[in-house]
């Protein structure tokens, strides 16, 4: 099923839609701030492996989750640094996806994450009204692994097919631009991949943060 998001009724239809998808363990691709992103019940081992399946990706690359509020991210993750905290309260929603260490109370299974959690809370209302009604879902590029993000529904339709129950027609992603993603985790914070928000935004917050390594 596919829904246009600029169609107000419909938009609700949609959000109905996906959230009984998602309760199900089935997939649904929706419209974020950066790319097209293919969600999940983080909460469903069956619906992860699913999301996994379908882009070809094994478990040793989890996918990040999308959270719907900053004040979430306390009930996945630990040791948050309060130079962190201060970055996340500036920065999201926003492109940042910021890799911390999880809350040993968690019981899901998105993967090989080594005891870590990638969270991120998008600037796009359509993704916070589904994160509203759902909670925190398991997001990744609307996409097959190698072959370039979803920006369109059709691209993400093309790419994935029936794999997923829902499409939320957002329209043309509005950057393209993927998240940074920054590891919080060890005691020199690094990015891991360049993206919507500066190195030399994010040293205003903490100047160690070192840069993504080279690729030779």
């Amino acid at each position: 099923m596919k829904f246009d998001c600029s169609v107000p009724e419909e938009f609700d239809e949609g959000l109905k839609a996906a959230k009984t998808a998602l309760d199900s363990g089935t997939l649904v691709v929706l419209p974020t701030d950066t790319v097209y992103g293919l969600a999940a019940d983080a909460f469903s081992p069956h619906a992860v492996q699913s999301l996994l399946d379908a882009k070809g990706r094994s478990r040793r690359m989890p996918p990040p989750v999308l959270v719907g509020a900053p004040t979430t991210l306390d009930a996945l993750a630990s040791e948050v640094p309060s130079w962190l905290r201060s970055a996340v309260d500036a920065l999201w929603p926003g492109p940042l996806t910021v890799i911390l260490k999880q809350q040993s109370s968690l019981t899901w299974d998105l993967g090989e994450t080594h005891n870590t959690v990638a969270v991120r809370m998008p600037d796009d209302e359509r993704a916070l009204a589904l994160l509203g009604q759902t909670g925190p879902l398991a997001v990744s590029s609307a996409n097959i692994t190698s072959q370039p993000p979803a920006q369109t529904i059709e691209e993400a339709e093309e790419m994935l097919g029936t794999k997923v129950a829902v499409y939320l027609d957002g329209g043309p992603s509005k950057s393209g631009v993927p998240s940074t993603i920054l590891d919080a985790t060890g005691s020199t914070p690094r990015i891991l991949r360049a993206g919507g928000v500066t190195l030399e935004t994010l040293h205003a917050y903490n100047n160690t943060i070192e840069p993504p390594d080279e690729v030779s």
